[in-house]
């Protein structure tokens, strides 16, 4: 029977590409599990984010970022995977940027339309409008649309409102036993950790100059001495990707390489030796069984 004093929930988090849900997830559990770029549509997969506090477990989901434009079939994915999040959860924190509604807003409210009694909405980057006078608008908008609406103005960057977004969710989480462990932080795999990390360190590193076509397979993920031997291959679509990756003289695969090596001996708190290569495989980003292969298609 379940304690009556303890809390326990899932919680998706949901919006637009950009708004910030990476960045919000990481800080609300108070630890990195999730990566962050500038680049929009850096999350692919649904990430658990598990923050034990007290008689509270909230289970937090970061989704992909809904998008209009499914141009391929990892698009479709992510859009599936984001929507899939708000199905049978307690809770559903709807971010927005700051003073920004987009059609894309607009499209992510309409598929919480039959959820919207357990919607809070998050006004996230707020410290970087310098007359908060500006966000009424925004507040008044949202009001309209999220009648009855919580609506919570936040900077996950900068950590604030976090505690005042936490204890909103503590309140509407459902009474039950804790579903994990309380110093278990994500339901995912130190492997699937690892591909995450390096594809971050791509992204961040290659700007404009790479498209979205590229992922992160571990081929191999061992532990031997109290070392961490990780062996990643980053697939490209094409040779002029690969050549962008490897840089000039295999310089900015290193660069690439040492940059994840250290996100990976803090998370695994462990030394690690990390090799890594790149191949190319044509289409595998618009190719149902590719993404199966690579894990996508959950």
């Amino acid at each position: 029977m379940a304690n009556e004093a303890s809390r326990c929930g899932y919680v998706a988090i949901v919006g637009r590409p950009n708004v910030g849900k990476s960045t919000l997830l990481n800080h609300l559990i108070q630890q990195k599990i999730s990566i962050t770029s500038r680049k929009a549509q850096t999350t692919r997969h649904n990430i658990t984010g598990i923050r034990t506090q007290g008689s509270a477990q909230i289970i937090f989901v970061d989704t992909p970022g809904m998008h209009k434009k499914e141009a391929n079939a990892v698009n479709r994915y992510m859009n599936r995977a984001a929507l899939s999040a708000t199905q049978g959860t307690d809770l559903v924190l709807f971010v927005i940027d700051r003073v920004m509604w987009t059609d894309e807003d607009e499209m992510v409210l309409s598929r919480l339309k039959d959820i919207r009694q357990n919607v809070i909405a998050v006004i996230n980057k707020v410290d970087i409008v310098e007359d908060k006078a500006a966000l009424i608008p925004q507040v008044s908008r949202i009001s309209e649309k999220l009648d009855p609406a919580v609506i919570i103005p936040v900077s996950a960057l900068k950590n604030f409102n976090l505690v005042e977004l936490e204890k909103e969710i503590v309140k509407r989480l459902p009474a039950g036993d804790h579903i994990f462990p309380s110093d278990q932080i994500t339901d995912k795999s130190s492997r699937f950790l690892a591909s995450e990390l390096i594809r971050e360190k791509i992204m961040r590193q290659l700007g404009a100059e790479l498209p979205y076509q590229v992922t992160v397979d571990i081929e191999e993920f061992k532990e031997e001495n109290g070392i961490v031997h990780i062996a990643g291959l980053i697939l490209v679509e094409r040779e002029g990707q690969k050549r962008i990756v490897i840089g000039d003289g295999g310089g900015r695969l290193k660069s690439i390489g040492q940059a994840a090596r250290l996100d990976l001996e803090v998370l695994l708190d462990a030394k690690v030796m990390l090799k890594l290569w790149v191949k190319v495989k044509s289409g595998w980003s618009d190719d149902d069984r590719a993404l199966r292969n690579l894990g996508y298609l959950e």
